[in-house]
């Protein structure tokens, strides 16, 4: 009962934290208090106030604004990287396993040289051959993570596809596609929930290090990994501009992980 009673407070608390996120991240696709690109020198490095909760950055943009927008486009991106990934490394993986052969070992070898590079590298190497931008980070970002969906789902299926329920389904007459997502992609499914609530906060980490190292989502628009870099130099003298912008990426990593432990 101990252990059940943990479970759901671990699992209410990572609704919560990903909520706190996710509630101004959504409202700031559509709505921002301030213009977040505008600049106004009058109030660079203004300090927070009723009326900018968080301050000013250094070209007078309200920091709240900013994350908001932020959070909207890492979001966004995160959303998009996972659906493409998991959609992609789904089919992959799924006939791959389901029909073996020499397009297996063929696929799962390319497979595997992909996967041996980490997913940061591959997105650099993509960002660096399309060029910054919000979609091409997304596009890149979901390329560099098919494989790591592909290898969990081929390995599901090769685990479910020797099982009872499948041969019974083929006696049946059930054809291979409704074999596949019908009979076994739902018998996999909390292993494929945790793996892309797990890309989710690997995309928003991966977001940021490349929007941090300016080749992720072009200034002037709002970015989390943007907002650091342009902090580091205010570090000592006006932390605020790191501290909201890193706060965020950790709650919003920290709530999907408590979530994807949870459902798992």
């Amino acid at each position: 009962m101990k252990k059940t009673e943990k479970h759901n407070y671990n699992l209410i608390l990572g609704i919560v934290l990903t909520a706190i996120v996710l509630i101004p991240a959504v409202i700031g696709i559509f709505y921002t208090p301030y213009d977040t690109e505008s600049m106004n020198l009058a109030l660079k490095m203004a300090s927070p106030s009723f009326s900018h909760p968080m301050g000013c950055d250094n070209y007078g943009r309200d920091i709240f604004s900013r994350i908001m927008k932020g959070s909207s486009i890492t979001f966004l991106i995160g959303v998009g990287t996972v659906f493409w990934g998991s959609l992609i490394g789904t089919l992959v993986g799924a006939f791959t396993a389901y029909y073996g052969g020499v397009v297996d070992e063929i696929l799962m070898r390319v497979n595997d040289v992909i996967f041996s590079f980490p997913s940061l590298l591959l997105a650099l190497v993509f960002v660096a051959i399309l060029g910054p931008g919000t979609y091409q980070v997304l596009f890149a970002l979901a390329i560099a993570f098919i494989p790591s969906y592909a290898r969990v789902v081929r390995g599901e299926f090769l685990r479910q596809k020797s099982m009872d329920y499948v041969q019974l389904a083929r006696l049946a007459g059930a054809k291979d596609l409704r074999i596949m997502f019908v009979h076994i992609l739902p018998n996999i499914r909390k292993v494929l929930i945790s793996s892309i609530l797990i890309g989710f906060n690997n995309a928003v980490l991966a977001e940021a290090g490349l929007s941090f190292l300016g080749i992720g989502v072009s200034p002037p628009k709002a970015s989390l990994g943007s907002m650091l870099s342009d902090a580091q130099t205010y570090l000592f003298s006006k932390p605020e501009l790191a501290l909201f912008p890193g706060l965020t990426i950790i709650i919003m990593v920290l709530g999907i992980s408590l979530i994807s432990k949870e459902v798992a």
